[in-house]
Parts: C-alpha cells; sequence; structure tokens
C-alpha cells in the first residue's frame, strides 16, 4: 500500500514539474529589470520552502521521539532533515548563481546568505553527530535535541529579511508583503513549484523512511545473532 502511495504521490510530482517547466521557460516573459536569469526564482525560492518544511517536520518528529521515545520518529526526523539538507543545498547554489548575475559576487555575507550557510552547518552536523554514534537510541536522543535546537536558525532565516535590511532583496510573495510585490502570473508559478518540490519531498523522505526502518530492523537481527 505505502509503495503505491509512493508512485501515485511522484507521478503527480513528475507531472507537475513538467507543467512548470513549461510556464517558466515557454510562457512567462522575461523580467525587466534581471532579465531571464530571474527565473531561477522559481527554483530558488520553492526550495527554500520546502527545505524549511523538511526542518519542521525533523524538528517535530525529534520532540515527538523525546517524548515517546519510539525510534519510528527517529527515522521520521533524520529522513526529513537528509532531504531538507539536499533542497538546502540547492537554495544555497542557485542563489549564488543568481548573485554571480545580479551582484557580479558568487557571495556576500549578508544576513539571510550567512544565516542559511549556518543552517546548512548546523544541519550537516546533524547528520556527522548520527554517524559518529552506533548505539541506535543514544544516536536518536542525542540527534533530537540537536534537531530542535537547530530549528531555532531555520527561524532567523526566515526572518533575517525582516529583522536585517542588507544586499538581499526582501519578501516578494504576497503571503509576506500584503501584496503588489511580484507579478500574480510569475507568483502563481512560485506556489505551483512549491507545491512539485513538496510532492518529490515527500516522496523522498517515505523511501528513506523504509531505508530507516530496514536498517534497524537489520540492526536488531544482528544483536539477536550475537546474543546467540
Amino acid at each position: 500500500m505505502r509503495e503505491k502511495i509512493i508512485y501515485i504521490i511522484a507521478a503527480l510530482a513528475a507531472v507537475l514539474l513538467v507543467r512548470n517547466l513549461y510556464v517558466i521557460f515557454l510562457s512567462l516573459p522575461d523580467e525587466a529589470q534581471q532579465g531571464p536569469i530571474y527565473r531561477i526564482l522559481f527554483i530558488h525560492l520553492p526550495s527554500a520552502i520546502t527545505c524549511f518544511a523538511g526542518f519542521l517536520v525533523a524538528g517535530i518528529s525529534s520532540a515527538i521521539y523525546l517524548g515517546t521515545k519510539n525510534l519510528r520518529y527517529d527515522a521520521i526526523a533524520v529522513s526529513a532533515t537528509e532531504v531538507g539538507l539536499a533542497f538546502a543545498t540547492v537554495v544555497l547554489v542557485t542563489g549564488s548563481i543568481w548573485a554571480r548575475i545580479i551582484w557580479g559576487i558568487w557571495w556576500t555575507w549578508d544576513a539571510r546568505l550567512t544565516s542559511m550557510l549556518v543552517c546548512w552547518l548546523i544541519y550537516a552536523s546533524y547528520l556527522m553527530l548520527r554517524g559518529a554514534i552506533g548505539e541506535p537510541t543514544q544516536r536518536a536522543r542525542f540527534s533530537a535535541v540537536l534537531s530542535i535546537f537547530a530549528f531555532t536558525d531555520v527561524i532567523i532565516v526566515w526572518k533575517s529579511i525582516e529583522w536585517w535590511r542588507t544586499q538581499h532583496p526582501g519578501p516578494v510573495l504576497s503571503i509576506r508583503t500584503g501584496g503588489g510585490r511580484i507579478d500574480p502570473a510569475m507568483e502563481s508559478a512560485i506556489y505551483w513549484n512549491v507545491l512539485a518540490l513538496m510532492l518529490f519531498a515527500i516522496v523522498l523522505v517515505m523511501t528513506r523512511i523504509r531505508q530507516e526502518e530496514a536498517r534497524r530492523e537489520i540492526h536488531g537481527m544482528r544483536q539477536a545473532a550475537h546474543a546467540l
């Protein structure tokens, strides 16, 4: 049953991505000031929203694990973190490409950029921590604490362009500004791609949860074999 759900969601994500790419590259016109490079926004911003959603799921699952000690929630947390970190990498790479064209530099120590890099490093350290601890219960406990702590930086990244007005552009979506910052057709394309990437992320997370559960079962079988 779970496999069928994964296949259905994957098919929906694929159809939406094809539809969105057609709209982004063939339907929407170039932006008046930025030209064609602005199209990277349709990958950059939805990837950011998707990675933050993944980190939120990881933080909630980590808190539930600490309360229940159920390792299934640890599996959800690590799966969501891995997928979120992959999308966070896309955010940093696409942002740097856009900055090179618009600002003439690959990187600057802007508040939004710096806090996003710190966020990436913290969640990368989460995965490194898990790799350094062999005992499942101890690994899950330490990882859960770090995941909950790490989400505070997600909030800082999200609010950074409101708290510090540095080089990074301000909010453009009407949900953040009350309207008027971006053409409605362009904003609609962003939301459609958020949906597509969210569905894609769900497929990846569900697949990783299955792998994590299988890994836990194998570990349990090895322990039972050693006890004989």
